[in-house]
This record gives C-alpha cells, structure tokens and sequence, in this order.
C-alpha cells in the first residue's frame, strides 16, 4: 500500500517532516496515481500549494480566473492551412505569419489547426501514455529515476520534487529524443511504437514552425533553425490523476519554459491555464489542435519581442488528464555556443536587454531553482 503521511499534533507541537515525506513518496516510485491507487482521500500535505498559486497579487492588481473576467478573451487559434506541405500561396502565408506575430508578442500562446498530423496518431499518442502510466508499477520501477543527466529516458513524480515549495498532482515520462537520435529499444515497450512515430511528425511540425516564427521577426524562414533552435527535443509525458481535493494542490505549479518552443498536445479534460492580461485565462481543449508556446530562450533571443509566458495546470476531480510537451531546446548538446539577442533585431533605439549565455547554463540555472513562479529570465537581464 502507497502512503504518506500527513501532519499530526504532539502536545500541540507539530510532527510534519516535509524532507522525511518527500523522501518517503519518492522511494515508493508509485507516483501520485499510487497514492490514487492506495485510496487516499485526502491530499496529503507535500502537495499542499503555496498561498500565491492559486490567487496571485501583482503590482496591476489580483489577477482573476478567466470565468470572472469583465472582459471575454479569446485564445488565439491559427489554422496553418496545411503549411506543413510548404503551400505556396504568398498571401496566405502572409496572413499565417501575420497571426502568429501578434500571438507571439500578446499571448506568448497559440492553437494550431491543420498541422498535419492526423487525428488518429493524436489519439493514439494519448492512448499510449495513459497505457504507460496506468500499467502494473512493477513495469514502471525499473525506468524511476531523477538522473536527467545519465538517462535518456525515466519516469518519476515531479522532476524537481525536492526543490519546489510544493509538489505538484502529476507524474511524467520524460524521453530524450536527440541528439542523438535514441534508439527505439530504450523506449517503454507498451508506448514504442507511437513514441516513435508522433516524434517524427511533431519535428516536422516543429520546423515549420521555426521557419513562420523567423519570418514573424523578419528574419529569413531558416534563421532559428540555422541558430540550432531545432537541434535537439525530449518529450514529456504527463499524467494527471484525479484529484480527492483539487482546491488544494495543482496539477503543475505556474511557471514559464525554459527552452525555446513547446508544442503541446492535451486531451480533452483541459486544466491549462495561461496568464494573460493580469488573469488566467482557460486553454480550451479543441479537437485535432496542438498548443504552441514561446520558451524564455526564444524570448531572449528576440530581445523581449516575443513572450515566454506564465502558465500552469489545475488540478481536477476528473481525470485522468494526460498531456505530451515537445521541448525543443540545445541544452542535450555539449555545445558552447553562445546565444543572446539577435543581432538584425537590435538597433540604437532597441539595444540588447538580455545578457548573452550559453543553454546549459540557462537550463541549470532555471532547473535549479525549481517550480517557483519566478521567471529565469530575471537573472539574464542586463
């Protein structure tokens, strides 16, 4: 049975150990849906959010969900018009590209329709993973790990558990997929196939994509791309069971990504949720769209122009919700390369904001410091 325990009173002292019950969950390797499995009915208090997750104060005022807005928003949805297939029509893909600027300097956020993977590899895909997760644990233990460094592949609860104020209603499946290219036998047997399969459609997405968003800046359609943006990419799997206490906890705690374009896919439960104009606002779950967001490295390298943004996952009564995240990212690479702003987008009147750094050091620093709802961009400002 998978259980931790939660905060008792000794002669009005409390007994709460959070490092004990950390380590506790942690060598069960059973994840939250052990904790599902076991029939806890209550969340226990490692999970316990801290006071500004769910209601956040900044110098504009408290930011409101998106149901008690004044004001009705509307996430920017693009349909690519099959661009994947390289369609030549000029206007159109002014219009594409037009679209994806606005979305990349307001939301930091959009949806993609018409990406070009069908639908039946989307469902797939999230059919696999709840496969993976929802598999005996003795199948999962062998891949428990937190060493990213050594791993190409593992699978854990909550990638910085011991460094985050609060752990998060989530467990993940976590694939390096280059570079190298990993081979097909390091992958979970149960989800193989499909793993490898949305992997080769979702880069060829991801490059498309590049190449609209370096016409968005007004650069050439391959200057992202011939900076290494799409060198490398892992994908993430998560999990999210049901939630006995939702309003206690969250799925993943706000933050922003550190690498420089995510692709998401999600399943139709939804939870996502997107800081916006001083409040969160829903991601709806749309039928045959992925979501699409700025990382902090792409913010840094176009100088501020397009947002990495503060997002988060809440947790839910329903569930399981399940999620896969393209990272694409050259922190995998043992490059030194430098990247700061890039230099066509600099001028008198817009001079360099961000310190140059290398990715490695970006994403040490950024997963050092854990889920903590400050952007890593702060440290790189000049």
């Amino acid at each position: 049975m998978v259980a931790v325990s939660g905060t008792s009173e000794v002669s009005g002292k409390s007994t709460y150990d959070r490092t004990k019950e950390l380590k506790e969950f942690d060598e069960t390797k059973a994840g939250v849906k052990g904790l599902i499995d076991s029939g806890v009915v209550k969340v226990p208090q490692i999970f316990f959010n801290t006071p500004d997750v769910h209601l956040h104060i900044h110098e504009a005022g408290s930011i409101q969900s998106h149901s008690h807005s004044q004001i009705p928003l509307s996430f920017p949805v693009i349909d690519l018009k099959e661009f994947i297939t390289d369609n030549k029509d000029l206007s159109l893909r002014k219009e594409v590209v037009d679209q994806i600027r606005k979305a990349s300097e307001t939301w930091g956020f959009f949806q993609v329709l018409n990406h070009g993977i069908p639908t039946s590899i989307l469902e797939e895909m999230l059919q696999g993973i709840r496969n993976f997760f929802e598999q005996d644990i003795e199948l999962k233990k062998p891949l428990y790990s937190r060493d990213a460094t050594n791993k190409r592949v593992l699978y854990n609860s909550n990638f910085t558990l011991y460094s985050s104020p609060s752990a998060n209603w989530r467990d993940s499946l976590y694939c390096l997929m280059s570079p190298p290219p990993l081979h097909p036998d390091e992958l979970p047997s149960i989800c193989r196939d499909i793993l490898m399969e949305y992997n080769k459609q979702v880069i060829r997405v991801g490059n498309a994509l590049f190449g609209l968003l370096s016409e968005s800046l007004g650069l050439s359609n391959k200057h992202l791309t011939d900076m290494g943006c799409a060198d490398g990419h892992s994908l993430v799997c998560h999990y999210y069971p049901s939630c006995p206490e939702p309003e206690l906890t969250i799925g993943t705690s706000k933050h922003a990504d550190g690498d420089f374009l995510t692709v998401l896919l999600q399943d139709q439960i939804g939870g996502l949720q997107v800081l916006h104009e001083n409040q969160w606002v829903d991601v709806p779950p749309t039928p045959g769209a992925l979501i699409v967001n700025i990382g902090d490295l792409l913010q840094l390298i176009s100088n501020g122009r397009f947002k990495s943004v503060e997002h988060r996952v809440l947790a839910n009564k329903i569930g399981p919700r399940v999620s896969m995240a393209c990272f694409f990212s050259t922190s995998y690479l043992p490059s030194t390369r430098i990247y700061g702003p890039i230099k066509e987008l600099l001028s008198e009147h817009d001079p360099p904001i961000y310190k140059e750094t290398t990715v490695k050091d970006f994403t040490v620093y950024s997963h050092n410091k854990g889920l903590n709802g400050i952007s890593a961009l702060e440290h790189f400002k000049l």
